[in-house]
């Protein structure tokens, strides 16, 4: 294992690792009938198996290769990832302690030897025989295998180089640079799972932000630091006189101290624990500037394209550029990329991008209300992120509005498009992900309508508590899950207002909408008197059909959600008004729950208030006609944690 890694555990200093190879995207998700760490049932014993044969599928790389196969690992969720994490490998370990950890249980679950895998690496890869492993080191020993094959983009790379470079190395290879070759006999599923599970580490997929690790280490340093001293301060209160001023002194810098160093453990532990990392996510603070209006006040239109030729300015001119009568004159700046289009804006400006195909290695630094439109069909008009680099666009501006634009994003560690604050818009857009979609922060505002989002390995669209989030006629597909909705129950915490109306969320990996909750708070729901109006109200459904004779009924509660909305026809509950009803109602049952625990706090304070209705709180502007189709897990589910 590389240090510096971000565990389930912890997270160790050192040098990151090597770049994640293509394999692992290249990938479909399929589904895992068996397989270790999924089943609810499974044995104690990791290596325990019902029949013999191969309970995992197979992956061959798209093109001309002959190589063999190899097991398809990469589809399992988070959720999947994170309870192996929890249950099997790590549990409660300390930071120190992961690689031990994490070798014991490789010793218990991986094949010794007899397995053969392809050596992966970003120049070659080659395929090699495991004759021995290093636990401790989380390395294999290996040997060439035969016959001899190998695939590289050097020409040099002869089979006599390659048994010198396994001699440099001692034949001793990380285990995450290792991909199993399939074999159905069963024998080495688990060994092919718990290198996945090895190779899963945050920091090796680049799947942390480089802020977060910055942090971490200075948070770290800071909690050093502060041992030191009160480790210094414990041993001079040693040689101090019993009752004295100094000790005294020394108590309360001691206390002072010990509270500092709390504080700290606890804001590692948000980022050493994935599952706080995840239903929390990485505050990060956007120090963007905005630039406010030109100091000449004149506002700017900027064109983007690559070549500009005689009739694409004249349609320009003509669509774009005509001045309006007793308009005031606008100068017209050309580029001939986005980015430096977008570095170039003031408050005001316009960027209207031409058609083309945009490639960019840097940052969409937004702060100033802008506009920037596509001049064409989405398709036609691509901007495409290459290198490393932790957002693709980031919005800090009061009103920004995107149309008309293809994003394509590769090597990607946070979301494609981030809303920290402010108003952005967004229509008739793509959006083709590789980390997460959206982001839409604590007292930020975010409207998409008419666009496409789909590719994202995370959720599609993740709102955080206290934000604004209008999702009209989008397609949201094909992601690890559609929707997710950060947890609101904390009393520091606003409720986010959230308009869902005639989106299709399909084909996603898990479930369409996802609310991450604490588990005390699904506690408090199976122990409340069910005999109340009140908690008939808040009984949520879970069996995937709505209760229409108990509790509220559903037409009401659906016009409760969704006010101004037309409803639909209670004879004709379809799968997707099912789910809309089903979100509707886990949702009410979350936001009033939190308006009873504000309402006790305020009680045990002696401050009394009025009862508010089920929906005072106006969370939902509407969450009507959203089709839910093909979502493996279902429309809607709950994330406890």
């Amino acid at each position: 294992m590389a240090d510096g890694s971000l565990t389930g555990g912890g997270l160790e200093a050192a040098a990151m690792a090597p770049e994640r190879t293509g394999w692992a995207a290249e990938q479909e998700p399929a589904s895992l009938e068996k397989g270790l760490f999924q089943d609810e049932d499974s044995c104690s014993d990791c290596s325990y198996r019902d029949k013999p044969g191969s309970s995992l599928q197979s992956f061959m790389p798209e093109g001309k290769t002959f190589f063999p196969e190899i097991f398809q690992t990469n589809q399992l969720l988070f959720y999947e990832r994170f309870r192996a994490y929890q249950d099997y490998i790590l549990a409660d370990c300390k930071a120190s302690e992961v690689q031990e950890f994490t070798a014991e249980f490789l010793e218990k679950v991986l094949e010794p030897s007899g397995w053969r895998a392809v050596w992966h690496t970003n120049v070659f890869k080659v395929l090699v025989e495991a004759t021995d492993v290093d636990f401790a080191a989380l390395k294999a020993v290996v040997r060439l295998a035969e016959p001899y094959l190998c695939d590289s983009q050097v020409s040099t790379f002869t089979m006599e180089c390659m048994k010198e470079l396994l001699d440099l190395k001692e034949h001793r290879l990380p285990l995450q640079e290792l991909w199993v070759v399939f074999d159905d006999s069963g024998v080495f599923d688990q060994t092919a799972l718990a290198i996945e599970h090895v190779r899963h580490y945050d920091i090796l997929e680049d799947r942390v932000p480089s802020g977060l690790v910055v942090d971490y280490r200075n948070l770290l340093s800071q909690c050093e630091e502060s041992y030191r001293k009160f480790l210094n301060l414990r041993s001079s209160l040693s040689n101090c006189n019993s009752d004295s001023e100094q000790e005294n002194i020394s108590m309360v810098e001691g206390l002072k101290l010990y509270s500092e160093m709390e504080q700290l453990k606890q804001k590692l532990k948000l980022i050493e624990n994935p599952l706080l990392r995840y239903v929390f996510g990485y505050q990060k603070n956007s120090n963007i500037q905005a630039k406010g209006v030109r100091p000449s006040g004149q506002k700017i239109t900027h064109v983007v394209s690559s070549t500009m030729v005689a009739g694409l300015l004249r349609s320009l001119l003509t669509d774009r550029l005509c001045q309006e009568p007793g308009e005031e004159e606008r100068e017209i700046q050309f580029h001939s990329d986005p980015l430096s289009a977008i570095n170039a804006c003031f408050e005001g400006d316009t960027v209207i991008v031409c058609p083309g195909h945009y490639v960019v290695h840097g940052t969409f630094s937004i702060a100033d209300s802008i506009e920037l439109e596509g001049y064409g069909l989405p398709d036609d008009i691509v901007i495409e992120k290459r290198g490393k680099g932790d957002t693709f666009v980031d919005c800090t501006g009061a009103d920004i509005k995107i149309s008309g634009i293809k994003f394509v994003q590769h090597d990607a560690v946070e979301g494609i498009l981030i809303v920290h604050r402010g108003k952005t818009t967004l229509e008739n857009c793509v959006l083709q992900c590789e980390t997460t979609g959206v982001t839409v922060r604590t007292s930020a505002e975010f409207l998409m309508k008419n666009s496409d989002l789909y590719g994202a390995k995370g959720a599609g669209i993740e709102i955080y508590p206290g934000s604004q989030c209008t999702l009209s006629d989008n397609g949201i597909h094909h992601c690890k899950e559609g929707i997710l909705i950060k947890d609101f129950l904390d009393e520091h915490y606003d409720i986010p207002k959230i308009s869902m109306v005639n989106n299709i969320i399909h084909n996603n990996e898990g479930y369409g909408v996802v609310l991450v909750k604490p588990t005390i708070f699904s506690d408090l729901q199976e122990n409340a008197e069910d005999g109340t109006e009140e908690n008939k109200a808040l009984k949520i459904q879970t069996s995937g059909e709505p209760d229409v004779t108990e509790g509220v009924d559903l037409e009401e509660l659906m016009q409760c959600a969704t006010g101004k909305m037309e409803l639909y026809a209670r004879t004709d509950l379809s799968e997707q008004v099912e789910g809309n009803c089903e979100i509707v109602n886990e949702l009410i049952a979350a936001s009033t729950q939190k308006g009873q625990m504000k309402k006790k706090r305020l009680s045990e304070l002696g401050i009394t208030q009025a009862d508010d209705n089920l929906m005072s709180q106006e969370m939902f502007v509407g969450i009507v006609g959203n089709q839910f189709k093909w979502n493996g897990k279902g429309s809607f589910g709950t994330f406890l944690f």
